[in-house]
């Protein structure tokens, strides 16, 4: 049995339709991402999976639950844990724990062990009697995966869990979502970050609310169409707008240092960036043809959609 499936799946708003007819599955003890810029509907989607709003259409089952039918029973077998997590600044490390445990019933013969794994598990044991206002980003978010998981969930829902996180407390977070793995659990996260979503078993791209894409990582990466020039040149942002200029024929986009061109004539079109820069004076450059990333996959596969910004939100997410 499927740990999430959904079949048509919608959720409007008004006239706005911020999740259009989603058909998905996740296997039991898989990392699934969603993966898609700001609006692309993957707040809603969790929100559609763990029974906070009903569908407009279509159907979703979690945990062999369905979402709108059972969804008292459902609340038992998630966790789920929102852009920003309901912690209470004034009460410790250890009494938004408890508090939690009081929420979802936790048996008290079996409270305190429970609660001590999860603390020894998130690295949180020193910072017990801490207050979660004075936690730093990643240990907020630590302390809000351990209140997700004091109920010992099936599956577990994260709704962009590292955004504005640091990169340490970033790796040290899925690190921990991989030993959850290990014990059995079914993650479903949503990200922005295209870095995290090489981290999943599969995932699916998400834009204005419709399906895209899923597979594995290296499935979606298939989907590229063309070649990837990578140019590194100083005033990367500059050379950018220089090559979106005059080669009208070429995907350009920008990625922190790099600039990266999507191109069906890969020889070509490398001769013809090395000679554009050459002439408008940049300095030391590089170009050369590099394996496609889901940033890569990304921008070409949003591009193909009508009324896309795909460049520019693949900019944004590559500076973040």
């Amino acid at each position: 049995m499927d740990a999430i499936r959904t079949h048509q799946l919608t959720r409007s708003f008004g006239d706005l339709v911020a999740v259009d007819a989603l058909t998905l599955n996740v296997s039991p003890g898989e990392i699934y991402g969603l993966v898609g810029p700001d609006g692309a509907g993957k707040t809603t989607a969790m929100r559609l999976l763990t029974g906070i709003l009903e569908p407009t259409a279509g159907q979703a089952w979690v945990a062999g639950h369905d979402v709108v039918r059972e969804a008292e029973a459902l609340k038992e077998k998630i966790g789920y844990m929102s852009q920003r997590f309901g912690l209470y600044p004034d009460l410790t490390v250890l009494e938004n724990i408890r508090f939690y445990a009081d929420i979802y019933d936790v048996p008290r013969r079996k409270r305190n062990e429970k609660i001590e794994a999860l603390l020894g598990f998130s690295q949180l044991t020193s910072f017990k009697k801490r207050l979660a206002g004075r936690l730093s980003g990643g240990m907020k978010q630590k302390l809000g995966l351990a209140c997700a998981l004091i109920h010992t969930p099936q599956i577990l829902f994260l709704d962009e869990p590292t955004n504005g996180v640091d990169p340490v407390s970033r790796r040290d977070f899925w690190r921990i979502l991989y030993q959850l793995v290990r014990e059995g659990v079914t993650i479903f996260v949503s990200t922005a970050y295209l870095d995290e979503a090489e981290r999943c078993n599969r995932l699916a791209l998400l834009h204005r609310g419709r399906l895209i894409a899923v597979g594995t990582p290296d499935e979606v990466k298939r989907l590229m169409r063309g070649a990837i020039i990578e140019i590194r040149c100083s005033r990367a942002r500059e050379a950018t707008g220089l090559l979106r200029e005059k080669l009208p024929g070429a995907t350009i986009s920008l990625f922190g240092d790099r600039v990266h061109a999507v191109t069906t004539d890969p020889q070509k079109t490398a001769a013809a960036v090395g000679a554009l820069l050459r002439e408008a004076g940049f300095g030391y450059h590089e170009v050369q043809q590099v394996e496609p990333t889901l940033e890569d996959v990304f921008v070409s596969v949003l591009g193909e959609q009508p009324h896309s910004s795909a460049a520019s939100e693949a900019d944004r997410d590559a500076r973040q």
